[in-house]
């Protein structure tokens, strides 16, 4: 957009609120601002509430599981049961705990974990559950997804031992 349709668009005094103007301050000055603000986030963070803190961690497990669900890039080590161990060590639970306050046993969370067995959608629906609703069912899915889709692109031994049963198959140009 022109700076003519800006005016016509808005008053100066719109325009001037709605622009951050640079301010160039010195070696000391930067250094007193970035005191100021470090006393300050020392503070907020004393002052916060452990529910405060375990929601503020909650969403950032939630933020680092959608960017990577997110992302074009497969990470092995960025399984199911890796994010749930996450998440439990957030929650501050034992496996048994958890366990019981998802109601499943305890050799399935296990399992979960070590990525011995898929969670089902009532499990995913439970994870959102417990965590009030800030992780979806719906990320839990797509970070299994994530993983079916790689292991469907690179498992050659699956397509070498299906490939007998295919027979006439298309023939393009």
């Amino acid at each position: 957009m022109s700076i003519k349709k800006l005016f016509e668009q808005y008053s100066p005094e719109e325009l001037a609120e709605s622009f951050v103007f640079p301010v160039k301050l010195t070696a000391k000055q930067q250094r007193e601002a970035s005191e100021q603000l470090a006393k300050h986030r020392a503070k907020r963070r004393a002052e916060m509430t452990e529910a405060e803190k375990l929601n503020l961690r909650l969403l950032q497990l939630k933020f680092r599981l959608e960017d990577y669900i997110t992302g074009d890039q497969y990470n092995p080590e960025y399984t199911f049961g890796y994010f749930l161990e996450q998440y439990l060590q957030l929650a501050n639970r034992k496996k048994k705990e958890f366990a019981g306050d998802i109601q499943i046993h305890e050799t399935q969370l296990s399992q979960m974990l070590k990525d011995r067995r898929e969670p089902n959608n009532s499990v995913m629906v439970r994870l959102e559950l417990h965590s009030n609703n800030i992780i979806p069912a719906v990320s839990w899915f797509k970070l299994l997804e994530k993983e079916k889709a790689y292991q469907l692109k690179t498992d050659k031994s699956l397509r070498d031992k299906e490939s007998r049963y295919v027979t006439h198959n298309l023939q393009l140009v």
